[in-house]
C-alpha cells in the first residue's frame, strides 16, 4: 500500500477507506479481509467477473459438477458498478 495517498473518511453512518497501490504492485485487488482485530477477520470480495462468475456457479453447482454442467452455464459479464448498483449480463 502507498501510505500518503491512502486515506479514510467517516459519517455517522458510513466509513470509507481508500487504499493506494504502491508503484510496484500491479494487477487487480480480488478479495481485502477487514475486522476489529486480526483474528477475528472477515474476507470479502471485490466485484468482478471472476468473483461474480465463482460466486454464481457455486450458487448453481453446490456439489461438484459434471464437465457438462460446467460447459452449460451462463456466460456472466460485469458491466457497470456504481454504489447503488451493479449491473452484469448474463449468456
Amino acid at each position: 500500500l502507498l501510505s500518503p495517498e491512502s486515506s479514510v473518511s467517516v459519517s455517522a453512518h458510513n466509513a470509507v477507506v481508500g487504499l493506494a497501490k504502491a508503484p510496484g504492485s500491479t494487477g487487480l485487488w480480488d478479495k481485502f479481509s477487514f475486522g476489529p482485530e486480526p483474528s477475528a477477520l472477515q474476507e470479502r470480495l471485490f466485484v468482478s467477473e471472476e468473483n461474480v462468475d465463482g460466486f454464481l456457479g457455486a450458487a448453481s453447482c453446490p456439489s461438484p459438477c459434471s464437465q457438462s454442467a460446467l460447459e452449460s452455464q451462463a456466460l456472466i459479464e460485469v458491466l457497470d458498478v456504481t454504489e447503488d448498483r451493479i449491473q452484469i449480463r448474463v449468456e
